[in-house]
């Protein structure tokens, strides 16, 4: 199984179909969050319309510069994966939108009880499946992937419990968008690839083992 993720869009809505070109046929797309710069529910949908013919299967996650509401039309379109688990052909994906409160106050912040509450219902959701594949919006704290360029570390605190708890195979986020590139937490992947609105973006390879590349 082929799987792009991309995240960070902010109303670049054509550049995820630049990265699915350069990356060529997938079997899965994952958007994980910040579709839109303060956008509306209406924007989403449009932007969701657009790549759903990129791959098979498609699934979003709205980001902090989202909105609650645009993570209910993910819901009505039915690509969310915020609190949800889903199975494909062995491989589970879960993920958890919106990001921790922070001193920015962007509009879709929760507290790191219910990221921890959305994000545990997801991973139970595919606790059976072969290879698991995890996408906060947020990024797992004190890893490479949430580390700001003053050094300060403002990954989910929930998230991270989370990971080092459930160790699922792959975990990919977004959010911090200077802290591109991996880490690992125990026998788990971590993978903030950049915003895909500069071109950035990650392919995860599911076959006898399971691989993952950044452009």
């Amino acid at each position: 199984m082929r799987i792009a993720y991309v995240v960070d869009v902010h109303d670049r809505f054509d550049a995820v179909g630049e990265a699915l070109e350069a990356l060529g046929e997938v079997d899965v797309l994952l958007v994980g969050g910040d579709l839109t710069n303060l956008g509306t529910a209406d924007d989403a949908e449009r932007a969701i319309e657009l790549w759903r013919p990129l791959a098979p299967q498609l699934f979003a996650l709205a980001g902090n510069m989202d909105s609650p509401a645009i993570d209910e039309r993910l819901v009505d379109l039915g690509v969310s994966l915020d609190g949800r688990g889903v199975v494909v052909e062995g491989v589970g994906f879960a993920g958890v939108s919106a990001a921790p409160l922070s001193p920015l106050h962007t509009p879709y912040e929760l507290p790191e009880e219910e990221l921890r509450r959305r994000a545990e219902s997801g991973l139970d959701a595919i606790r059976d499946a072969q290879v698991r594949v995890f996408c906060p919006r947020a990024p797992p704290r004190d890893t490479t992937c949430d580390l700001l360029r003053s050094g300060e570390h403002v990954g989910s605190v929930a998230v991270r419990a989370l990971v080092d708890r459930e160790q699922p195979d792959v975990v990919l986020c977004g959010h911090i968008h200077e802290a591109r590139g991996t880490d690992k937490i125990g026998s788990t992947r971590v993978v903030n690839p950049g915003p895909v609105a500069s071109g950035h973006r990650a392919l995860v390879e599911v076959a006898d083992a399971v691989s993952v590349s950044l452009d």
